[in-house]
């Protein structure tokens, strides 16, 4: 059985979230996973332009400079997105880290972009899943000695939550590694709602969607040939008409997920830590240009070796606290466990865990 370590928000003179955050990665063992001379990679979401929810650069800063004292070579590092926006080439995404703080002053480590300029750096490892043989993991990610995953709980709609599986294997993903992740979702227009603004055509990074008809019988319309099932289209429309109207089982997606994971800890499964922050927690995750209310109030941070432990205690004390199923009662159309089961399966961890209070 795992051991999670977990710290609430509640804070005093000399012993703020900060520090607390600092003793949760010592219990966790950092001084066992970061070797002298060890490059150490820093995994977080920079947050995209106009979110304001992902988690801040302090924090960075702190487990940056605890590196350091043990002399390891520490980065903080993202990878590109597949959608259009903010972060999707390395030049983009380094600008908007900088505007939401984080920059090598401000860290005290520099920021490398995993996946390269345009995405297009990643190493195949295989990892024999039952979707997947190989899978395409941005490069620096690969060559990291060491990996500490800085993941912010969220709802999600492709997964029903997003947290430390979905930063590191969708995360840590190259461009054509979230293509495939995303290739099964295909997307449909419910017209009664759609009011052809257009506003899909100008986020869809495949030019698969066009407006047809006249007046206001004018709709969008989407190629399924072109469609690379990015899922960009469903979380742009505001009006709710290409939402949830899927060809495909979402668990799928979510096994994928699972399978990209197994590829980014390959070699690396006694050298990883990770805390997944149970902070200002928004029903959709930091890729949105903007964050909604939290859908429930801050719990506090979690800390661990086993990501699959971790995720289950992370949603376990969610619901203790909310007295129902947080993710469920908001994305009714899947179930968020099946990544989970699958994770277990494929020996990722274990969904048993004890967890430890420090406080």
């Amino acid at each position: 059985m795992s051991e999670v370590f977990f710290a609430n928000t509640r804070c005093k003179p000399h012993r703020g979230m900060v520090q607390k955050f600092g003793e949760l990665a010592q219990k966790a063992g950092l001084a066992e996973v970061v070797e002298r001379r060890d490059l150490v990679a820093i995994k977080t979401h920079l947050g995209e332009a106009g979110s304001t929810a992902f988690v801040p650069v302090m924090y960075l800063r702190r487990i940056a400079a605890d590196v350091r004292e043990l002399r390891g070579k520490p980065f903080v590092t993202d990878a590109g997105t597949l959608y259009v926006g903010s972060r999707s080439n390395a030049i983009n995404h380094l600008l908007s880290a900088a505007a939401h703080g984080f920059t090598q002053e401000t860290l005290g480590a520099p920021i490398i972009i995993a996946d390269g300029l345009k995405g297009h750096d990643f190493v195949e490892i295989e990892v024999g899943g039952e979707f997947l043989d190989k899978v395409k993991i941005a490069s620096a990610a690969v060559h990291a000695d060491t990996l500490l995953v800085i993941s912010h709980m969220t709802g999600h709609e492709l997964t029903g939550f997003g947290c430390a599986l979905k930063n590191v294997g969708m995360g840590l993903g190259s461009r054509g590694g979230k293509q495939q992740m995303h290739s099964d979702i295909k997307p449909e227009v419910n017209t009664e709602r759609c009011t052809g603004c257009g506003e899909c055509i100008r986020w869809c990074p495949a030019g698969a969607i066009s407006l047809k008809g006249k007046g206001e019988e004018r709709k969008a319309s989407i190629d399924h040939d072109k469609c690379i099932g990015c899922g960009e289209c469903t979380v742009m429309c505001f009006e709710g008409a290409i939402a949830a109207r899927f060809h495909v089982d979402l668990g799928i997606a979510q096994r994928k997920i699972v399978e990209y994971t197994m590829g980014v800890l390959k070699g690396k499964e006694d050298k990883c830590i990770f805390f997944n922050f149970l902070i200002n927690m928004t029903p959709a995750c930091d890729c949105w240009d903007f964050s909604d209310a939290p859908m429930m109030e801050d719990i506090g941070i979690l800390a661990g070796r086993d990501i699959v432990a971790i995720e289950q205690a992370s949603l376990d004390l969610m619901n203790e606290k909310a007295g129902k199923d947080v993710i469920g009662g908001i994305y009714t159309a899947m179930d968020w466990t099946e990544q989970l089961a699958y994770a277990e399966k494929m020996g990722l961890g274990s969904r048993e865990y004890e967890l430890v209070s420090i406080d």
